[in-house]
């Protein structure tokens, strides 16, 4: 069976989106990567070397850091190239293509799509920091869920969609209520970050309805089990560690996304 032409196409230029998208992450996964004994500012505003960092998106490289390695004064001709300070300017743009052509591979030209391929980013630029620091900044979960909902508005107005705004709003509340009841229950398993990206997960999978928001949801404590459960039989983990639950949920609500997609 070959693939169309088009779908084609449409995954090629998904997957380049992803790529240039992922590419200006690193600067900002090192920026929200402030461990939470460390987060009174919320983020960091300068390098390890403790130079002053400007803006957000980019690669995650200084000058400066390189000029003081290299020992040459900042006047002295030609500037060296930039030292990297932080990891992630290969896996996170590779990471973002491979998503971002997966949504485009089962959503097809369905305008959701455009509203799929805007949060992904965010998404794995959350994963990145969670894992670096088990911490999920508000100033991301907060307006990821907000931005997911005032997206797939307009997406419900044009033709060929297939999805439903109403149950994207329900599902974002049922979901945030349930994680909500699970952090209450048990502080230590279960974050408050993870009740406000709970938010963003019901409401995209929300918009393929009940049984996506079903499917998301057991998929990313499946896979958080799993992980957990090789941790332990390899001896790294024991009842009381802490993981990151953050690139679970994401992961989840992925693959949710995947199956409602192909199945709308």
């Amino acid at each position: 069976m070959t693939t169309p032409p088009g779908v084609l196409a449409l995954v090629t230029v998904a997957a380049l989106w992803g790529a240039l998208a992922g590419a200006l992450l690193p600067r900002a996964a090192h920026r929200f990567s402030v461990p939470w004994e460390e987060r009174d500012g919320g983020w960091r505003a300068a390098c390890p070397g403790g130079h002053p960092i400007r803006g957000w998106l980019g690669p995650a490289r200084c000058a400066r850091c390189a000029e003081r390695r290299s020992g040459r004064p900042a006047d002295a001709g030609p500037a060296a190239p930039a030292a990297p300070y932080a990891s992630g300017a290969v896996r996170l743009p590779l990471l973002t293509a491979v998503v971002c052509a997966a949504l485009a591979a089962a959503t097809g030209v369905r305008p959701e799509l455009v509203v799929w391929l805007l949060l992904a980013p965010a998404g794995v630029l959350l994963a990145a920091v969670d894992l670096r620091v088990r911490r999920l900044p508000d100033p991301l979960t907060l307006p990821l869920a907000a931005a997911a909902l005032a997206l797939l508005g307009p997406a419900a107005l044009l033709p060929e969609h297939a999805g439903h705004w109403t149950t994207a709003l329900l599902g974002a509340l049922a979901l945030g209520t349930g994680y909500l009841a699970l952090h209450l229950a048990n502080p230590g398993g279960m974050a408050f970050g993870d009740v406000k990206l709970a938010l963003s997960m019901g409401a995209v999978l929300g918009w393929y309805g009940w049984a996506t928001v079903m499917l998301g949801t057991f998929a990313a404590f499946l896979l958080g089990a799993l992980y957990g459960g090789a941790l332990a039989v390899a001896g790294r983990a024991g009842r009381r560690t802490m993981i990151a639950f953050g690139p679970f949920m994401l992961a989840g609500t992925l693959a949710g996304l995947l199956v409602g997609a192909y199945a709308a």
